[in-house]
């Protein structure tokens, strides 16, 4: 069979990267420290992920239930407050977090952050792997 016959039936889909029009749900960056941090997780509304970092693959993997669920608790709970203004010095990881629209970087973890940044960290540890 074809591809595009497989595609018609429902027996293939496109990988979760190739979906068009995908809507963006919540998204963290972890930049710095001396490790040159560059750690990014995106979460799709679909529930799907994309997770890349400084080197390796770019990944892409649909959490289960139970993740969404607990991160919807988590996102219920979020206040994304100001950014804050770099701190003198080179090892501080600056969090960045893009949630309804708005885009706004931390270099200390808030209380309503602390279990989004983690739970989003967890996510990247589980799936992200090189290949």
């Amino acid at each position: 069979m074809t591809a595009a016959l497989l595609l018609a039936l429902g027996l293939a889909a496109a990988p979760p990267a190739q979906a068009a029009g995908r809507t963006v749900w919540i998204q963290l960056r972890e930049e710095g420290g001396f490790a040159g941090l560059q750690d990014r997780v995106t979460v799709y509304k679909d529930g799907c992920v994309r997770l890349s970092r400084r080197t390796g693959p770019t990944v892409d993997k649909c959490l289960t239930a139970g993740e969404v669920r607990k991160l919807k608790g988590y996102l219920k709970k979020l206040s994304l407050g100001r950014s804050q203004k770099p701190p003198q010095g080179a090892d501080f990881i600056k969090y960045t977090l893009t949630y309804k629209g708005h885009r706004v970087s931390k270099y200390t973890l808030t209380k309503t952050w602390r279990p989004v940044v983690a739970h989003l960290e967890k996510i990247l540890q589980k799936y992200w792997a090189p290949d």
